[in-house]
């Protein structure tokens, strides 16, 4: 299920799974001009920067984000999505889940930024945003979920772990943590906070 998956960096996810997929590309070495799909949750440099996504996008790339990402609005080829809904691009299904902060202020509801869960080839894959646990992620269903674990800005690895242990994917990846904030030992911490019966994947080192 995580065959050809990586992360750059943070959040800087990419799944080569029939179409080459980036989530919130960010710190890109090399141009690479191979994105089929690119998914934005919201308009932080750290997941949404133009920069970066010069270094993939290709002359049909696709770009999907929440409609409050204004700055896309002038691009070609733009998906604008809203929280709580279902899309499909590219034989892709898609559901938007809200991400936000509970407790601080840094990602606001009101902001309608966005998880995704993404339907690749039978596997429901949940990316979750910058977040905290909120009533409508633990409603999710997925097999592989990607989660923050750095904290400040999103959960911490206990949060993180509390949530993974209540909606129980199959694998988690951590993410949100060694670059910007957080630490790697919180992917450590986190580990071992899971169930036995939900398996880690630590992809950034």
């Amino acid at each position: 299920m995580i065959e050809n998956i990586e992360i750059n960096c943070h959040s800087s996810i990419k799944i080569n799974k029939g179409k080459v997929i980036y989530i919130d590309p960010f710190k890109i070495e090399n141009e690479k001009y191979d994105a089929d799909i690119i998914f934005i949750t919201h308009d932080h440099y750290d997941h949404y920067s133009p920069e970066d996504i010069e270094k993939i996008i290709k002359e049909n790339t696709i770009i999907v984000a929440p409609k409050t990402v204004k700055a896309l609005s002038k691009m070609k080829n733009v998906v604008s999505v809203e929280p709580k809904n279902t899309y499909e691009v590219e034989g892709i299904k898609i559901e938007t889940i809200p991400s936000y902060n509970v407790n601080k202020q840094f990602h606001q509801k009101q902001n309608d930024w966005v998880g995704y869960i993404l339907e690749i080839e039978g596997v429901r894959y949940y990316i979750a945003g910058d977040t905290d646990i909120t009533p409508e992620n633990r409603q999710v269903k997925c097999d592989v979920a990607f989660v923050p674990i750095g904290g400040t800005y999103t959960m911490d690895y206990k949060e993180a772990a509390q949530l993974i242990n209540e909606i129980k994917p199959k694998i988690v990846i951590p993410e949100h943590y060694g670059s910007v904030v957080g630490t790697k030992e919180d992917a450590i911490k986190f580990q071992k906070l899971l169930n036995n019966d939900i398996e880690c994947k630590v992809l950034i080192k």
